[in-house]
Formats: C-alpha cells, sequence, structure tokens
C-alpha cells in the first residue's frame, strides 16, 4: 500500500503540474489546474470522513444484528453447515472459530447485493482472523483469501443496480442478474486460485515458537459461547443445505426484483426472531453489538482519507482522462468501448464514484439502461468489488500495514470480473 499510495499522489500531482505549466486562461473564471487538484484533494478527505460517519449508524444496526446472531448460536450453526468447504479454503482457521461465521455472513450478505451490510461482517471477520495471526501487522494467507474472495464474491441479488435501472426507465430492470452471476462466478474461482497460487511468492516472515503462543493465546478461549462441535454436522446434510442454496440461484434470476425489496427487512426480522428462539435478550444484546459499530467505524477515517484523497487526486489531475485516451483505441475492438473504460477503472478504487458514473451512462439519453453499454456499466457495477475501498477499511480496522500478496489477488478477480462481464454482455446483447 507504500508505494501504490505514494504513486497514485505522485503522479497525479506531475500530471496536474504539466498541465498547470501549458495552462492559458481562458476568461477572468478560469480555474487553473493546480487549483482543481486542490479541491479535488479537499473535497476528496472530507468526502471519506463523511462516508465513514454515514457509515456509522448502518455498521451499529448490522452489528447490533450479528451480536444477536452471534449469542444465539447462529453463526456456530451456519459453520457447521459450510464447514467442509470452509476448511477446505481456510486450513488456517479452526472451524469454531467465530472468525468462520464471521466470513460466512460476510459472503452471504454480498451475495445478496447487500454491500452496507457486508462491511461489518467482513470487518468483524478479518479482526477475528487477525487474533489468530502470528505475525500481527502482516496479512495472514487466510486474511489474503478472504479479502480476494470478498471482492469477487459471488452476487444473486445486485440489488442497488437493479433500483438505479429501473429509475433510468429500464424495460428489464432486473436482466442483468443471470449476466451479474456468471461474471461473480468467474472472478471468485479466479480470486481463490490466485491467491493460493501468489501466496507461494509471498511467504510469511518466520516467528519464535514464543510469539506463536502469544499469538495463540490472544485468539482468545473458545468456550461454550463461541465454539461447535469440530466435527460439525453429518457431511450429508452439509452437502444438502448447500444444494439448497443452490438452487435459489435460478429463483434469484427468476424473481431477483421482487425479491430485493424484503432482504433487508427480513433480515432484521429473522435475526431478531431467531434471538427470541433461542432466548436471547435481544434488545440488549443489539446494543452491545451497536457499540462496538461505532467504535470501529470511527477507527477506520485515518484509512479512508488516505485513500480516498490519493483516489480523488488520480481523477481532479486529469490522469484518468489521459489513461483513458490511451488504451480505450484498443480496448474496444475487445468489447469495452471507451464510454466504459471510466467504470471500469473507478470500480476497483471508489464503490460511490463508479456508481455515479454508472448513474451517469444509464441515464444519458444516447446510451440508456438497455442498450449494451448499458448493460455492460451495470453488470460491472454488480460483478465487482472496490479493491482498494475494502482493503483499506478492513485491513485498516486489523492494523494490517502489509498486506503481502492480498492486493494482487483482488485485482487479478477484478480483471476475471472485467472480462467475463464483456464476454456475457457481448454475447447476449451485441
Amino acid at each position: 500500500m507504500n508505494a501504490i499510495f505514494f504513486s497514485l499522489i505522485l503522479v497525479s500531482f506531475f500530471n496536474a503540474a504539466h498541465q498547470q505549466l501549458i495552462w492559458m486562461p481562458i476568461g477572468p473564471d478560469a480555474v487553473s489546474p493546480m487549483q482543481v487538484l486542490t479541491e479535488g484533494m479537499i473535497l476528496s478527505a472530507k468526502g471519506s470522513v463523511e462516508l465513514a460517519l454515514g457509515l456509522v449508524g448502518v455498521m451499529a444496526f448490522f452489528l447490533g444484528l450479528m451480536k444477536i446472531a452471534e449469542e444465539g448460536g447462529l453463526l456456530r450453526i451456519i459453520a457447521r453447515l459450510v464447514r467442509p468447504l470452509m476448511v477446505r479454503l481456510f486450513p488456517d482457521v479452526p472451524p469454531e472459530h467465530p472468525a468462520m461465521g464471521a466470513m460466512i455472513l460476510n459472503i452471504s450478505a454480498n451475495a445478496m447485493g447487500l454491500g452496507n451490510a457486508a462491511t461489518p461482517f467482513g470487518i468483524r471477520a478479518m479482526q477475528e482472523l487477525n487474533r489468530l495471526n502470528v505475525n500481527k501487522g502482516t496479512a495472514s494467507n487466510a486474511m489474503a483469501l478472504f479479502l480476494a474472495i470478498n471482492t469477487s464474491s459471488v452476487t444473486l441479488l445486485p440489488t442497488g443496480v437493479i433500483a438505479l435501472r429501473a429509475a433510468a426507465g429500464s424495460h428489464d430492470p432486473a436482466g442483468i442478474l443471470p449476466i451479474t452471476l456468471f461474471a461473480t462466478l468467474c472472478s471468485t474461482v479466479v480470486a481463490i486460485l490466485a491467491a493460493k497460487l501468489y501466496q507461494r511468492f509471498s511467504p510469511l516472515p518466520s516467528v519464535s515458537e514464543k510469539e506463536a503462543l502469544e499469538a495463540f493465546s490472544d485468539s482468545g478461549d473458545l468456550d461454550s459461547t463461541n465454539t461447535i462441535d469440530s466435527e460439525g454436522y453429518p457431511t450429508w446434510i452439509s452437502y444438502v443445505a448447500l444444494g439448497s442454496l443452490l438452487a435459489l440461484i435460478p429463483l434469484a434470476i427468476l424473481y431477483g426484483k421482487a425479491i430485493g425489496p424484503w432482504v433487508v427487512p427480513g433480515l432484521a426480522v429473522g435475526l431478531l426472531s431467531f434471538g427470541i428462539v433461542r432466548g436471547v435478550p435481544v434488545y440488549e444484546a443489539f446494543v452491545e453489538g451497536a457499540k462496538e459499530g461505532f467504535n470501529v467505524a470511527i477507527k477506520i477515517i485515518p484509512f479512508l482519507v488516505a485513500i480516498l484523497v490519493a483516489v480523488g487526486m488520480f481523477r481532479h489531475s486529469g490522469m484518468m482522462e489521459t489513461l483513458i485516451g490511451v488504451i480505450g483505441p484498443l480496448t474496444g475492438r475487445f468489447g469495452l468501448p471507451a464510454e466504459v473504460l471510466p467504470m471500469a477503472l473507478m470500480r476497483p478504487l471508489s464503490g460511490s464514484g463508479a456508481f455515479g458514473l454508472l448513474a451517469e451512462t444509464i441515464n444519458n439519453p444516447q446510451i440508456g439502461p438497455d442498450s449494451y453499454i448499458g448493460y455492460l456499466v451495470s453488470t460491472l457495477q454488480g460483478s465487482t468489488e472496490t479493491t482498494f475501498y475494502v482493503l483499506a477499511v478492513y485491513f485498516g480496522a486489523a492494523q494490517i500495514k502489509k498486506t503481502r500478496h492480498a492486493l494482487a489477488a483482488g485485482l487479478t478477480a477484478d480483471a476475471a470480473g472485467i472480462v467475463a462481464a464483456v464476454a456475457a454482455c457481448s454475447y447476449l446483447f451485441r
């Protein structure tokens, strides 16, 4: 992250400096390139804090619900159901550890297109993984793999994109469901393979036996509150549960638009009802979890300021437009028109920026939501993730400074998602 952070700022500065030197003011109200860059930096810093503060309520709400689920034992139940798959993917994480349940809820929320709900779960998972980490400050293999999966996870219901397409007058707002599902399936498989491959070229520093024991003791006592039977459910029950989940895919494709508005209210009622049935004092548990969400949201502000200011400088310096002008003619030959490039480049950097570009593109009367470009930008928004944002927030919450191969694996998954989206949209809509 040191190299990326410095490179974005340095390149942006020199590009703006070059434009400033050749700039010829036209009229008394002309704004110089350096002034634009300065204003962009200030607005990005201000916006990063506003974004973090805006997350406080959402994170407090969903972490409150998660606390109810945790105290009621839902995390243990889910972890036992998917244990066969998760144990193979994360051999370094004990199947009974709270990190396993938090990762599962994060992946489930992403699958339903609930990015705001997934963030608190993901932060909790990363913090729990860090308790198992023997190299404090350095991402473990499990952390890197989880981040890669998180930035590419299978999406059944891209609810936000569907709503935006409907508002733009699309005749089939949910038409992106099958192509989004295809693109995310491809990117998730690539994410797992890339993380497993890249970790071979990014070895962890060795630690002494004493340091390993200290790290293990820091992982907490796995008492009856946080543990499950290490053997889990019988294998056939796990596969029946996974099969039932896969059976939801065609339902999501057919009825995604109708299901979308029910997801968040249904999640709240379902978790609260589960807590009541399990005898959990739901109000007290919710408040306790909400307190933790508030603290985490405040903690991530410095990391958000750093990454969003660097991205804002990259945009306001004109470097983004320069890059598009160079590679646009080449990518257009492969189904990625110049109109889509800003979206493809912005999506890994800024979710809000990419969402704004999506809205601007599909509301353009010359493009529209149901054109090839409209479908492609919609699919990119629904099938890729803000890798830099997720990396900054998740690793920032766990105080991870050395990310190792996590960024490379996430960007590889992003590239696979873009290629799959272009392939699917080219086949169906060109």
